[in-house]
Parts: C-alpha cells; structure tokens; sequence
C-alpha cells in the first residue's frame, strides 16, 4: 500500500468494507447494480443498520518523486459486514461530486415515500445554470426533464445542473440530516455547486466563477478556499463513504441509483484496478485538478461485493499526471479489496 502513494505525489484517504450481509438469511445479497432484482442478480441488501465501528488505519506518508508521490489514507477495524480495511479512514477530504450519492439517496427515498414525484418534469433553462464540463451545462436551449432522469444524468455523467436542480428540490438540510442518521459525523454538504464555485471564485477576488473562466487562476490559488478546504468546506472520510456506499446497497428504494452508478462513464478509476469480470458501479469526483476522488461498489463472480472509497489530493506546487492518479486509485482499490478476499 505505501509503495503505491509513494508512486503517485497526492495525498488522500482510503477504505474498503464488504457490504452487510442480509439479516434475514446471513447471505450477501449482491449482483449486477443495474438490475434492481435480487433473485437475478440484483444488488438489494435487506435494511442491515449501518453500525460497527471502524478504526486505528496505519497512516500512510509519501515522498514525492518524479513528480508524484502520494499520501494516503484507508481503515483498519471493524464495520457492518466485515473488516474493513485501510489507512487514515477519518481524516477530512474534499468530495468534489462524490457528494451526489448522498443526494441521489435522498432524493430515491423521497420518492419512495410520495413526497416527490420521480416523472415530475422540471424546466430548466439556459440562464443561470451551474457551470460544468459536461451535459446539461454545455447546451444552449431549454432542456425539460423528469426527476428521476435528473438522477441518471447526475450519477453517470455528473451533470452539475441536475445535481443542482435535485438539491434545491430535495433541500441541503435533508440531505445533511441524512447522512446524520447514519452516523456520518464527517460528511457534510455546506453548498450547492453553483454557490461553491461563485463563492470559490469570490474568495479570489472574482465575481462569480464564469469570471474567473478564462484567468491565470491555478488550482494552487484555489487550493486554501472553502471549496477545497474540509474544514470550512463541504466534506466527508473515506470510512464515511464507505458506510454510505453500505447504506445505499442497503436500501430498497436505491435500485435506480445503484443502476446509474453502474452505468457511470468514468472507468479509468477504481474499475481500473479490477478485470472485466468485477463488476463496478461507481461515483467519481474531482475538484480544479486539486483532488481526484472515487467511491464504488465492486462485485466479484463469486457474489462477494466490496464498497471502497479513495481520495486524494495534489500538494501545492506539485505536478501530477492525472492519469497515474486515476490509475493509482484503481491499484489502491484492488489493493484493499485483495486485503479483505485473502483467506
């Protein structure tokens, strides 16, 4: 494990648990994420609460070489389902859009419940739609969708403007009220991502973040705001995501959510680490090339299924390729779910 921080010149956290087994009949429940059934291989897991307890990792230091060394972080100790395992499981990262799992799951409960109406079609016009690289961000006219394809689009694409659009539907107290019920004491949403950027760039001297498109800006000048600093900024740990990650392979209303992280175009992360046998439903995240993050469910042939969380994060005046790192994450991943398989 520290061989493969020491490669890589970020620093950053890790963890991996096996999901809970199903109380009712002390089997793993698990299979291809986008089918919602059990009996052919869904990911259901029979409402197993989310205890345990997850402690004492080994920190991990690197030394930067080459232009890459990476700190690490991931668990060693006990949570619901088995052993986890890593290193620095509750040290304070930024999630960048590993935060969207939380807000699908909040948003898949209450339509579970009536009290959102998943074929609701919001509109969503051009002015005043969050920047972002991809989707809804980039087009020009009028889009008009239902709430629960705004889940699809957030989850497999990372659309910004349906992470945006769900979070002013669902509201931050309930998704922050959420992660509370599971004893997330670390994880925390202190924005939406259109009031994150405006405010990232305010704190640098510009307006709003369209203004500060285009400048001599780095990521370094970025690095001290709210945005990327978890202890002013949204937040969470690697054990967090972890038990997050148990809780949604928990909950019966999440199959449309575990479906669209298995559908996630991101695979050059976690899936990287696992041939193509291992299934890999996924949630990545990244932030002004400062952190690069992954959280997933894998699952092996065998039926076992692993939830692991991997975050990291470049130093200041550090050069990194962010493909090692992408391909780091997966090593890291393999390497912990390996830890937990070994007899």
């Amino acid at each position: 494990m520290r061989g493969f921080f020491t490669e890589l010149s970020v620093t950053g956290s890790a963890c991996a648990a096996p999901l809970p087994d199903d109380p009712a009949t002390g089997a793993t429940t698990t299979g291809d994420p986008r089918s919602g059934d059990p009996a052919s291989g869904g990911t259901t897991i029979g409402g197993t609460a989310i205890g345990g307890t997850a402690i004492g990792g080994t920190a991990i230091g690197g030394t930067a070489r080459s232009g890459a060394a990476v700190g690490g972080t991931a668990v060693g100790g006990t949570a619901v389902g088995g052993t986890a395992v890593g290193v620095d499981e509750h040290a304070p990262m930024t999630p960048g859009s590993v935060m969207k799992i939380q807000v699908g799951l909040a948003a898949a409960r209450l339509m579970a419940a009536g009290e959102l109406d998943g074929t609701q079609q919001r509109v969503l016009t051009p002015a005043g739609r969050t920047p972002g690289p991809a989707g809804i961000s980039l087009m020009r006219d009028e889009v008009r969708m239902s709430v629960r394809d705004l889940v699809t689009l957030m989850m497999t694409i990372s659309d910004n403007v349906a992470t945006d659009e769900l979070i002013a539907l669902v509201g931050l107290d309930r998704v922050n009220a959420l992660t509370a019920s599971l004893g997330l004491e670390g994880t925390r949403v202190t924005a939406d991502l259109g009031t994150m950027l405006d405010d990232m760039a305010a704190e640098v001297g510009f307006p709003t973040y369209e203004a500060l498109l285009g400048s001599a800006v780095t990521g370094d000048d970025l690095a001290g705001t709210a945005a990327l600093d978890p202890t002013r900024g949204s937040r969470t740990t690697a054990a967090d995501t972890v038990r997050l990650l148990q809780a949604v392979w928990a909950d019966p209303s999440a199959d449309a959510l575990r479906r669209a992280m298995g559908d996630q175009l991101v695979r050059c992360r976690i899936a990287s680490g696992f041939g193509p046998e291992v299934r890999v439903a996924a949630k990545s995240g990244g932030l002004m090339g400062v952190v690069r993050n992954e959280a997933a469910v894998v699952t092996y042939p065998d039926g076992r299924a692993y939830a692991v969380a991997v975050f990291t994060r470049r130093p200041r005046g550090v050069t990194v390729d962010p493909a090692r790192v992408d391909a780091g994450i997966g090593r890291i991943a393999r390497s912990l779910v390996d830890q937990l398989r070994a007899p």
